[in-house]
């Protein structure tokens, strides 16, 4: 507060119901704030960055299967934290995930999130509707919230390993309270002097609109992006190898050429070829007309051809594709009671994936998109041959 005046932050923290003393706090923090680019260079914070929407991207699905919710987690934000300013970092009572990578990458991180978002994340997995949590965390709903964390984490280790090209795969996570005012859990923090703080936004429905934070030390942050960058370069260079050699121009012309003296054509020559000890005479360069060689099939007239001329024969049948919303069921007398504006509540919770029928057959999943002024479903999921053979039954 200046000159008794409010700043915009004050005034935006006001409405977010922060009291003045979290102002106060935040304010503190941004004193003590570090400089990302310091210590890492951009395209190591945009690889960060693309890395956790990727993984956390995967994990809000996870999660809205869990909670029956709506949850969107947006794009991160990269940040340097000091071990030692960790009080002005975590004022609040919070909850910690230890979380360590057990294939593909070496080292662990912190999820870290609030105390009271945690309670609303237990109430619901225990099923509760998250309206009334309970203010602090018994057994029963640290557990629930470790496992609503184990399934985050285990769908984000999945598309990690889909950007790294390799199984990457994590234990078991690990919950603690995190209490720094009081000194409680500070242990499960790394003891890292310099960590990389990752913030999402993390929206719940109309439960939780907050934040949760990935804590990584900076050096496994580093190891994290080489890994990357090897890959993709290692990719790059088999592609290369890959490219077929150029002739050198001068060479084809000298093979192409009879005429000179013996020491004009000896650096076209092969090593490999006797070379004449006398002069070659001239000769008038001929054009030799050179083509592949055809040989005759040895296969049975229409042996793999029966085959593919009856399934072209069924290539122009039309098929009914359906993509279906839901489903629910009503007595006759709900239906006749339909009228304008009626509301039919179905199956799927919103920002589930819709189904994709075939002959009313289900071959695949997908997300509703919207091309210029039309409807269209674009598949995200393609079922089994094994559940399609099933389904066919």
């Amino acid at each position: 507060m200046n000159d008794g005046m409010l700043s915009q932050e004050e005034i935006e923290a006001l409405l977010r119901g922060e009291s003045i003393g979290d102002m106060e706090t935040v304010s503190t923090s941004n004193q003590n704030a570090m400089n990302v680019d310091d210590y890492l260079e951009s395209f190591e914070q945009d690889a960060l960055g693309e890395i956790g929407n990727i993984s956390f991207g995967s994990s809000a699905t996870a999660l809205s299967s869990l909670l029956g919710q709506k949850v969107d987690i947006t794009t991160p934000s990269i940040a340097m934290i000091n071990r030692a300013n960790l009080e002005d970092e975590f004022p609040q009572p919070y909850v910690a995930i230890q979380v360590k990578y057990t294939s593909g990458l070496e080292g662990m991180n912190l999820l870290v999130i609030k105390q009271s978002d945690a309670a609303i994340i237990a109430d619901l997995m225990l099923g509760g509707d998250g309206t009334s949590p309970s203010d602090e965390l018994n057994e029963i709903q640290l557990s629930a919230v470790q496992e609503a964390m184990n399934q985050m984490m285990g769908s984000a280790a999945t598309s990690m390993s889909t950007v790294f090209n390799k199984k990457v795969d994590i234990s078991p996570p690990s919950i603690n309270l995190l209490n720094v005012k009081e000194d409680e859990g500070k242990e499960t923090i790394p003891e890292e002097d310099l960590l990389v703080k990752v913030s999402f936004n993390l929206r719940v429905g109309s439960l939780i609109d907050s934040d949760i934070m990935q804590l990584q030390p900076l050096q496994f942050a580093k190891n994290i992006v080489a890994s990357l960058m090897n890959d993709q370069e290692e990719e790059a260079a088999a592609t290369a190898f890959e490219e077929p050699p150029v002739v050198n121009s001068r060479v084809t012309e000298q093979l192409n050429s009879f005429g000179g003296t013996h020491s004009e054509q000896q650096p076209a020559q092969p090593q490999y070829v006797q070379q004449p000890q006398q002069q070659m005479p001239r000769k008038q360069t001929q054009q030799v007309e050179v083509q592949s060689a055809q040989f005759a099939s040895f296969e049975a007239p229409g042996a793999n051809t029966v085959e593919s001329r009856n399934l072209n024969m069924l290539y122009d049948i039309p098929l009914q594709v359906t993509v279906e919303l839901g489903r629910t069921k009503r007595s006759v007398k709900e239906i006749l009671e339909l009228t304008g504006g009626s509301i039919i509540e179905l199956d799927k919770l919103a920002g589930e994936p819709v189904d994709i029928l075939v002959n009313s057959r289900l071959i695949a999943k997908g997300e509703v998109v919207v091309i210029d002024e039309n409807f269209g479903v674009r598949i995200t999921d393609i079922v089994s041959q094994a559940d399609r053979l099933n389904n066919l039954r």
